[in-house]
């Protein structure tokens, strides 16, 4: 069976998740650092509890997200490129030394360890593989098998993945394709089921309001 090495980005919490800003405006700005810090714990959870990850590390800059994944198991190394999300990806694949690499978006609260079992399995197919989000549009799983990861996130990221080569992949993972970025998305996100971290949060902010 397969081992795989999961990177995850994580922003500073200051500059995280903008367009989230409308939904934990009650909150305040710790309320909106809260629901960052929730969207990275569930999804790292749910990364170490899949039986064919051996091991996550998240590249960040930020002690309070390097605190929360710490305490879940995960390793932790500074974004030293500090040059945007592409180069922290990179940087973190070289740290993980993994011949089965996979880089994960931070903010997939309904993931379950088994969808995302299900996905690495099928990437076991190519050499690079990624996953769309929902919209069809962003990444939220990129993989390589003994090759460089060569991430290209950002805008229309499923299209510049599978100009660069990557197969694109698809399965029963509606966890793994719903990424957060603004409140529909997270409405969305809560429809499916989120972890424990965002499930108190949306408590939180619900009896603000």
């Amino acid at each position: 069976m397969q081992s795989w090495a999961v990177v995850v980005p994580a922003k500073r919490l200051a500059l995280a998740k903008t367009r989230l800003r409308p939904v934990t405006a009650d909150l305040g700005r710790a309320g909106h650092d809260e629901l960052v810090l929730a969207l990275l714990a569930d999804t790292v959870a749910a990364a170490i509890a899949c039986p064919v990850v051996g091991s996550v590390l998240v590249v960040t800059d930020d002690p309070a997200a390097g605190g929360v994944v710490r305490k879940l198991g995960a390793h932790v190394v500074p974004d030293a490129p500090d040059r945007g999300l592409n180069p922290a990806l990179e940087h973190g694949a070289s740290v993980a030394g993994a011949d089965a690499l996979a880089a994960l978006s931070s903010d997939l609260p309904a993931l379950r360890p088994a969808e995302l079992e299900a996905a690495l399995r099928a990437a076991e197919s190519d050499t690079r593989c990624f996953v769309a989000d929902a919209h069809g549009t962003g990444t939220t799983l990129l993989t390589a098998l003994g090759a460089p990861l060569d991430p290209r996130f950002g805008v229309e990221s499923a299209a510049a993945h599978r100009a660069s080569g990557a197969e694109a992949l698809a399965g029963h993972w509606p966890g793994l394709l719903r990424d957060v970025d603004t409140g529909a998305d997270l409405d969305a996100a809560i429809t499916l089921g989120v972890g424990p971290w965002t499930s108190s949060f949306v408590r939180r902010l619900r009896a603000a309001r």
